[in-house]
């Protein structure tokens, strides 16, 4: 899902990149993203845990998270075939939260912890992108798995997001290519299809 979004990545989060690769050394880029991964895998560990806490061991809740899984992955299939982009809402109706968020973010051209601590608040950007991924990290059973889920989560956004500081025209011509998103998009549907499949056999 990581890979498979870079495009949208570079969408919602390209400008950003972009203007930290103008402004800062590699080395900053790359902690600033650290920063960025380090926020995923905390959201992932705190929704797993928070799962496993509230409902521990209970196979109705893991059915309806996976339910709510599928969900996510059909809506971010549409989102990236264009076909219906209701992620878009989701997004908008979280921005509120993100200008309260942000204003937390120290100067990126700081030193190595101030840079790290911007990248951390960048990571608290709303995006459909990621609330579909946390959907996995809620059925995945406790706080280390989702923080692991979710771990693998940012390594796949992590390409395009620290080469569009350097290669950011090229990347977005491949990446947001119409042809590009609409392949990532039926396939992702595909997979939430046959998520619903094994969801439903054992009733039939």
């Amino acid at each position: 899902m990581g890979l498979a979004g870079a495009g949208h990545c570079l969408a919602m989060c390209g400008g950003i990149a972009s203007a930290i690769g103008v402004q800062t050394r590699w080395s900053n880029i790359v902690l600033y993203n650290i920063g960025r991964m380090a926020s995923y895998v905390l959201l992932g560990a705190i929704v797993g845990g928070a799962v496993a806490l509230i409902a521990p061991d209970s196979p109705h809740t893991t059915k309806v998270l996976r339910w709510l899984a599928v969900l996510f992955l059909l809506a971010l299939g549409l989102y990236f075939t264009g076909w219906w982009p209701i992620l878009n809402k989701l997004e908008q109706a979280a921005k509120p939260l993100w200008n309260r968020v942000k204003g937390l973010a120290p100067a990126q051209t700081g030193g190595r912890l101030t840079v790290f601590l911007a990248g951390a608040v960048w990571g608290w950007l709303p995006c459909g992108l990621v609330y579909s991924a946390l959907s996995y990290a809620a059925v995945s059973g406790d706080a280390l798995q989702g923080g692991l889920l979710m771990a693998a989560f940012a390594i796949g956004t992590f390409p395009a997001m620290v080469g569009a500081g350097y290669f950011s025209q090229a990347m977005r011509s491949i990446l947001q290519a119409q042809g590009f998103r609409l392949a990532i998009g039926v396939l992702l549907m595909i997979y939430a299809l046959w998520t619903a499949l094994t969801l439903i056999r054992p009733h039939f």
